[in-house]
């Protein structure tokens, strides 16, 4: 959900890799170990800042820079050293009394005060909001990465009073009071509208209420290189798209490309299994049919005449039609009746004695999560929004949202299959998982999931592996989305994503 982070200095780019903190120290700590002093690593991260925000707002002569203790702080008092030797007119306000400061932030804060800078201290008194009035730009230095707890009263008096004003705000490294790692708000966090990131991305700018903090990431690396430690995710790149999704040669026929069977549209839900069966018709499978209950045929064949329909009872043979499907896609609007179990039932069975790849959605994933030891396919891939992860963890929701990485590897490793955790910022699962960062808020609607669904059994279909068809959909499905939304966030179709789906890979 944040096309426009990017990289600063010498490599400019779509970034890959994010991080959490304990890799980004490692990092830091290996470089000093080397031979740079974390002094000097300090000065080059307050440089790039101050680059960044002169570049961002070029008339800007007044900033008020929040400093906290530690490293953060150590870094807002070089920031405010840097400014005031470029004729800016820096001021400090100190939320830690100098004198307790430590190591480099201790001298950071001593040079600052020696070249003039007015310093006051916030512990001194009650907090007032006048105290930053006047400020052109606030530079948050309060916190930073090592935050592990709730942000205490009085610095949350000073975050929220800072989102009140309406100033910009350019924070260091991470919005105060967002996790670093998970994106998590601890109480209250900093609305910042840009965000210049030391050494590697730190996966929570991404994750969470990550982006709606953070603003616009400018990533710093110091002169670090990151890609010596493994990242936490990887995000996925809008070229992947279309370098994995060749032209079709000129003597294609659809037998090429798969025959996707979908599995739901119970009683009252037929729109669900039209939705995913007409999305996996746009993403290029070869022919698609959905097995739906009896009463649901006619209102699915009249929305998209080139389904193939079959309305099936609970005792009607379904046997040939599991015999000439090439991939199975359970859960769109399959519900939780007599029929649906015994559908489902049916078309699980079939995929484990045929080795079929499967796309389990929706109420597919409710009953898989009321049979915890049921045998899945070997090729299968689960598609959960957070509600639906909660049930196959048997967790709170909130549980699932407070770490989504964490939930996401439970999940593979619980069923042993591809996850695709649904959401803003939705997760691939892989050795490392992949994010998306692009879709739309105007995706918040019914049906979105059933076209995924679709998409994700149509690339199974065309030869990709349950993990490349898993990031590819995902990726396909977002950029889709955003083609369809034109730059509202609201009152999106899922046929209108769907309707896009080929036009992306034109764009």
């Amino acid at each position: 959900m944040n096309p426009g982070h990017y990289e600063y200095g010498g490599h400019r780019g779509r970034p890959s890799g994010l991080y959490r903190v304990e890799d980004v120290r490692a990092l830091e700590t290996s470089t000093v170990v080397s031979g740079v002093e974390g002094a000097q690593l300090m000065f080059r991260a307050a440089s790039a800042a101050l680059r960044e925000l002169r570049a961002r707002w070029p008339v800007a002569r007044d900033l008020l820079v929040l400093c906290g203790g530690g490293n953060n702080g150590g870094d807002g008092y070089a920031l405010a050293k840097l400014a005031r030797e470029a004729g800016l007119t820096p001021r400090v306000l100190a939320a830690v009394p100098i004198d307790r400061l430590t190591a480099d932030a201790a001298r950071a804060a001593t040079q600052c005060m020696k070249d003039g800078t007015p310093v006051e201290n916030l512990r001194a008194g009650r907090f007032d909001v006048e105290r930053l009035a006047g400020a052109d730009v606030i530079v948050d230095a309060l916190l930073g990465i090592g935050l592990q707890s709730e942000v205490r009263a009085d610095l949350a008096e000073i975050i929220r009073a800072t989102n009140k004003l309406n100033r910009p705000v350019l924070a260091l490294d991470v919005p105060s009071g967002l996790c670093a790692d998970t994106g998590a708000v601890r109480g209250v966090a900093v609305h910042a509208a840009v965000t210049v990131t030391f050494i590697a991305r730190k996966a929570g700018l991404w994750l969470g209420a990550g982006p709606d903090h953070a603003g616009e990431v400018v990533l710093a690396d110091l002169g670090i290189d990151a890609t010596t430690v493994s990242p936490t995710l990887n995000l996925l790149s809008p070229s992947n798209l279309t370098t994995r999704l060749p032209s079709r040669p000129r003597d294609a026929h659809k037998g090429h490309f798969g025959h996707v069977l979908v599995v739901g549209g119970g009683e009252g839900m037929p729109g669900a299994a039209r939705l995913a069966g007409e999305a996996a018709l746009r993403a290029g499978a070869g022919r698609v049919t959905a097995w739906v209950a009896p009463e649901s045929a006619t209102a699915v064949a009249a929305g998209c005449p080139e389904l193939m329909v079959r309305g099936l009872g609970t005792g009607a043979a379904s046997a040939d039609l599991l015999q000439s499907a090439d991939i199975l896609a359970i859960g769109p609007g399959l519900g939780r009746s007599e029929w649906s179990r015994v559908s489902f039932a049916n078309a699980l069975s079939a995929a484990r004695a045929r080795e079929l790849p499967v796309v389990l959605d929706a109420d597919a994933l409710n009953l898989l999560a009321e049979q915890p030891g049921l045998e899945l396919p070997t090729r299968t891939i689960l598609t959960p929004h957070p509600g639906e992860a909660a049930r196959l963890l048997g967790r709170s929701t909130s549980d699932v949202q407070r770490d989504r990485v964490r939930s996401l590897k439970e999940m593979q490793d619980r069923y042993t299959a591809t996850i695709v955790l649904k959401g803003a910022g939705s997760l691939v699962s892989d050795h490392i998982p992949f994010m998306c960062d692009r879709g739309t808020p105007a995706m918040a609607a019914p049906g979105m999931g059933d076209v995924l669904t679709g998409v994700i059994a149509a690339l199974l279909g065309q030869g990709f592996s349950t993990v490349e068809a898993a990031r590819l959909g995902v990726l396909w499905h977002a950029l889709a989305g955003e083609a369809a939304a034109r730059g509202v966030d609201r009152g999106v179709l899922a046929s209108e994503v769907s309707w896009h789906l080929p036009r992306v890979l034109t764009s």
